[in-house]
């Protein structure tokens, strides 16, 4: 079984690669800011093959933000568990809302938030068009060939 912990500050090379490696950068873009994810507090779990898990988070005022969060084995419960971590994590720092995004593509991730009490907040037409235009990378199509266009936000109040 795999142990999730805090990220340390001897894990950021560790993170910074794997982000590169899952996600093609630690740079993820926020409504137009460029966040480097590797610098953000967050959980890792790592087996025999490196990282196994990671979660990585931001706060903000009342929030907390799920930025990125990754699990090497789908369905091996150790997604749910990093969600779980984040929202113990910002109860403890009084802060009422864990929050997530994802594409509107993404229609696994959509499920595995609903599934773990978050509930749709935001659309934002057009935002992957936007942040495109800061980086070309960002394909035009998504899975399941769905053009990849929008930003779903997703919220879970911590009450």
């Amino acid at each position: 079984m795999t142990e999730l912990r805090p990220l340390a500050p001897a894990d950021r090379d560790l993170v910074r690669r794997f982000l590169a490696l899952r996600w093609g950068s630690a740079t993820v873009m926020l409504d137009g800011r460029a966040i480097d994810a590797a610098a953000l507090p967050g959980y890792i779990g790592l087996d025999g093959n490196g990282v196994a898990a990671l979660a990585t988070l931001l706060d903000e005022a009342g929030h907390s933000e799920i930025v990125t969060l990754d699990a090497v084995r789908p369905q091996s419960g150790l997604g749910t568990a990093l969600v779980e971590l984040a929202a113990q994590r910002a109860r403890a720092l009084g802060l009422g809302r864990l929050l997530a995004r994802t594409t509107n593509d993404n229609l696994d991730a959509l499920r595995f938030y609903q599934r773990r009490g978050f509930r749709l907040h935001r659309l934002a037409p057009g935002a992957i068009d936007r942040e495109r235009e800061a980086d070309p990378a960002i394909p035009l199509l998504g899975r399941h060939g769905i053009p990849l266009r929008d930003e779903i936000s997703l919220i879970r109040p911590l009450g």
